[in-house]
């Protein structure tokens, strides 16, 4: 069975290759600092079968954005800086890809996000797609582009709290 938990000390790091450099290096070196550090959570999905091993993982943290980047009928609601949360990674297992597994991990991010912002105000989700094929993947989630920079998407809580 699948499940969805935060990163600790259990989990194969090493092991995991998702094709890309800065990902595969940020998930074996970086992410449990950032979690000990208060400055991220990344979570990772694993089978019950082997929970050891790595199929893929997301990390959230929070950032303040500008309202001028946003979406002119967005931006007119809000003050000059507005707090939103950030799918600042999102990977999967090169074994695993193109199966599921992505959209899996964006519905578990979704959900946090929804119970977040019932506690903590926040406008919404941002990612920063690495490329036009990520920004079309994320667009299939209702993500927008914001002013200026069209790989950095923008996904409203309203929009969010629809998939509830």
């Amino acid at each position: 069975m699948l499940k969805i938990e935060l990163l600790d000390k259990s989990h194969n790091r090493k092991q995991f290759d998702c094709g890309n450099t800065q990902l595969k290096i940020f998930l074996q070196k970086i992410a449990r600092q950032h979690i000990t550090k208060g400055m991220s959570r990344t979570f990772v999905l694993i089978n019950d079968e082997n929970p050891k091993k790595i199929l893929g993982f997301y990390t959230l943290s929070i950032c303040e954005v500008e309202k001028d980047y946003l979406p002119l009928i967005i931006a007119k609601r809000y003050p000059d800086q507005v707090p939103a949360l950030k799918l600042a990674r999102l990977a999967v297992l090169k074994d695993y890809q193109h199966k599921g597994y992505g959209n899996y991990l964006i519905g578990n991010a979704v959900e946090k996000v929804i119970v977040i912002s019932e506690n903590v105000g926040i406008i919404g989700l941002f990612v920063d797609a690495k490329d036009n094929q990520a920004k079309a993947y994320y667009e299939q989630f209702g993500f927008i582009s914001l002013n200026g920079n069209p790989l950095i998407l923008f996904l409203p809580i309203q929009t969010l709290v629809q998939y509830k």
